[in-house]
């Protein structure tokens, strides 16, 4: 079933009114007919509609089912991850927000091979954030989270997150990951640390330990960054659908 986002303005009381790209992709490229029904989610809700009919160049949606369906956590994930080289970002992207993450912020770290100026972050966000919306329909998600432009490492660490954690190659056994875990709780909210393709240098896991961050295994093999970003999501999606 498809699944369209809009904002508070196009609520009309027991219908959706639904215009600009979304009416476009609706009728012409879906081909969708009055009858059929899908998904509009809007100000964190998510809503089986009708197409009602086509209305100059808008869709009427009549609500079916308020709060259809509720496909987000009760943890706030967000995925800080080390600029990685080429497009892999965009996979890591769309497969965290898939995974259910809250957001995502690129970091500015020693071992980052990319280096970005002012005019290029902006319009990479713009691609980071289409990307995030696409992932965000696909999955049902009831909110699309945040790409926001990259940020300095240091600044990272000192988001007001309840809980930081920092999968680290080098740390041993799965100890500290277990109890990592066995500290999130509904409504926190947990950072995510993934480091670039060369990983964290010393001095960046020294400056996390400092920041009380919790350095935590994902195992005893390598993972590239993006299955590193990939894998410790869905840890932490896992956990919570499992035990929260």
């Amino acid at each position: 079933m498809f699944n369209f986002f809009v904002d508070e303005q196009a609520y009309l009381g027991d219908r959706f009114i639904i215009t600009g790209a979304d009416y476009n992709h609706i009728r012409n490229v879906l081909r969708m007919q009055p009858g059929e029904t899908f998904l509009v989610s809007c100000a964190g809700f998510s809503h089986l509609c009708r197409l009602d009919a086509f209305e100059g160049d808008a869709v009427i949606a009549k609500i079916i089912e308020e709060n259809y369906q509720n496909a987000e956590l009760s943890v706030k994930f967000y995925l800080l991850q080390g600029l990685p080289k080429g497009d892999k970002l965009e996979l890591i992207i769309q497969k965290t927000v898939e995974l259910g993450v809250a957001g995502i912020i690129p970091v500015e770290m020693s071992r980052c091979v990319v280096k970005l100026d002012e005019k290029k972050k902006k319009s990479k966000q713009a691609r980071w954030q289409a990307i995030a919306e696409s992932a965000a329909k696909q999955s049902k998600r009831t909110v699309i989270p945040e790409v926001s432009e990259p940020i300095p490492y240091k600044q990272a660490l000192a988001l007001p997150f309840d809980l930081l954690l920092v999968p680290y190659e080098n740390e041993k056994g799965m100890a500290a990951t277990r109890e990592a875990l066995a500290k999130i709780r509904p409504g926190l909210s947990v950072g995510i640390l993934i480091g670039p393709e060369g990983g964290f240098d010393d001095k960046e896991i020294e400056l996390a330990r400092q920041a009380q961050a919790h350095i935590i295994s994902l195992g005893r093999r390598i993972l590239r960054a993006e299955t590193a970003a990939v894998t410790a999501v869905a840890l932490g999606m896992l956990h919570v659908e499992m035990n929260l």
